[in-house]
């Protein structure tokens, strides 16, 4: 049997980065840091440490360990979560492992470095309550070590291959961009959203969680050999999106769409990339697992930041004219002068938008895909990019009012709907096998 894998996940970057340490920490030829805290700056390629009683030049790229691993932690300051989401605020963290200073890009950049089933611990707790049922904490951990694990592979692959690759195609009429990880070239993942949330030990883990990682140890799921690029979303909104839909056009057969509920709901027409379907859909209120108000539910999955936001099965936002056209100036750098329209170009399997027209007075433009549309929508980011477009008034008086389904763009596991799940008596491969299709559970190490 394999060893369980080290990863590296780089948590902050910037022109300097606060750190303390808990314990003493040395790097491979002990040259030792003492408990205290430092400053890390950047000069000319170089790390520089400062404290009250030290200021020395590091060699970018060295590894601090704790010299007792039972005990040792650093703390980094002003670490920000939440990047662009309406929760963004700035956290002190703390974490174990080993800490790797950088120096790219004229800044610092700090790296955790840790064993994959300590960090599992940890995102099961960043990425929600920690106090979900044991079922739902487990298939959380499959799926966020299957994750972990395919990106690994994946980028591994990438290096190997000739081929660039590109996240974004645009033309004078056209902007088309996904997002995804692979611009992490000195770490594996990075620490908010753009990844796995992860927050080091400042998320109090509890025994359910520890119960669940070590239960589920080195397990992941497989399709065909291949470790599962194993997606999720906050909630679905009643059924789940293509993987090809949201990021590159590759088909992944156990990422399809997926009605959340046992049965076809009553009156829909599932072809939801019909704008007549998707309309009827999305102003609907389905039955699903994941359209539930029960707050005990709810509160085993949302984090305190994550319950700010309600109602997420179906939403609604209102824009001026006025409000609309300076937000997307703004959020796309485009100025599109006075916006007349949003048309839906295509839909993706779930409703949700792959291509949006943005009509204005100056240029009209296609904008996709599904993260690119949202954030052009919203300050932040727009819960989903399953909307329909309500225009009312005229002139001046005009009012766009966007109304959707679901929180994230909906691929693979819908968290809220696997939290009902686990409450409804659904073991973790039950849950699985519900939201990946075709998949099948094994062990890595």
């Amino acid at each position: 049997m394999a060893v369980t894998p080290v990863i590296k996940v780089g948590i902050l970057s910037g022109k300097e980065i606060k750190f303390s340490l808990s314990g003493n920490f040395s790097d491979l030829r002990n040259d030792l840091l003492r408990e205290g805290t430092y400053l890390a700056s950047w000069q000319k390629g170089k790390v520089l440490l400062a404290a009250p009683d030290v200021e020395k030049s590091i060699t970018p790229g060295t590894v601090y360990h704790p010299v007792d691993v039972t005990r040792g932690t650093f703390t980094l300051h002003n670490v920000m979560i939440g990047i662009n989401f309406h929760w963004q605020k700035e956290e002190d963290q703390v974490f174990r492992g080993s800490l790797q200073l950088l120096a790219e890009n004229e800044g610092i950049t700090a790296v955790n470095i840790l064993p994959v089933e300590d960090y599992l611990k940890s995102v099961i707790s960043s990425e929600m309550s920690a106090t979900a049922s044991a079922e739902m904490l487990k298939a959380h951990a499959v799926i966020s070590r299957s994750w972990l694990l395919a990106q690994i592979d994946k980028t591994k692959n990438l290096h190997k291959g000739t081929r660039g690759y590109k996240t974004l195609f645009k033309t004078e009429d056209e902007i088309i961009r996904w997002y995804d990880r692979e611009d992490h070239a000195h770490f594996d993942v990075c620490a908010d959203d753009h990844c796995q949330r992860y927050q080091g030990i400042t998320r109090s883990t509890t025994s359910l969680v520890e119960q669940a990682v070590n239960q589920t140890h080195g397990e992941i799921l497989t399709y065909e050999g291949a470790i599962c690029d194993a997606r999720y979303s906050k909630c679905c909104g009643g059924v789940t999106e293509l993987f090809e839909n949201t990021w590159e056009p590759f088909n992944h057969p156990y990422l399809q769409t997926i009605i959340d509920n046992p049965e076809v709901p009553e009156g829909y027409r599932m072809q939801l990339s019909d704008e007549v379907n998707a309309r009827n859909w999305i102003l609907g209120q389905p039955p699903a697992f994941c359209n539930t108000d029960d707050r005990n539910v709810l509160l085993q999955v949302l984090n305190d930041y994550d319950q700010t936001t309600r109602d997420f099965f179906r939403w609604r936002v209102t824009y001026t004219v006025d409000e609309l056209s300076d937000l997307i100036k703004t959020r796309t750098g485009i100025d599109f002068g006075m916006i007349r329209d949003l048309l839906p170009v295509q839909r993706g399997a779930s409703g949700r938008l792959i291509k949006l027209k943005v009509a204005g007075t100056r240029k009209t433009m296609t904008i996709g895909k599904e993260l690119e549309i949202r954030k052009a929508l919203s300050t932040t980011h727009l819960y989903s990019s399953a909307f329909v477009v309500e225009k009312t008034g005229e002139g001046a008086d005009t009012r766009f009012t966007l109304h959707g389904a679901g929180w994230g763009h909906g691929v693979g596991l819908c968290q809220i709907g696997a939290a009902v799940m686990g409450v409804k008596g659904y073991s973790y491969k039950e849950i699985l096998l519900h939201y990946f299709r075709g998949a099948a559970l094994g062990k890595r190490y």
